[in-house]
């Protein structure tokens, strides 16, 4: 593998996580202050589909 696709590869993977750690934020909300914090939820689930059709984008724009 080359040097550019291992830094493609990990570009990616840092733009997957941006996703996780949004849905991860999502998924707090629902298991412990639903109640209190729902309105956060429309944003942040805004936010999570902008992040991955981000990565989906970059994934494919650079042939991975």
């Amino acid at each position: 593998m080359s040097e550019e696709t291992k830094e493609l590869k990990k570009e990616l993977a840092k733009r997957k996580r941006m996703a996780v750690e949004i849905a991860s934020e999502i998924h707090d909300i629902v298991e412990d202050t639903l109640w209190t914090d729902h309105v956060k939820m429309p944003q942040l689930s805004q936010k999570l589909v902008a992040a991955v059709e981000e990565a989906n984008k970059f994934k494919k724009d650079n042939g991975l």
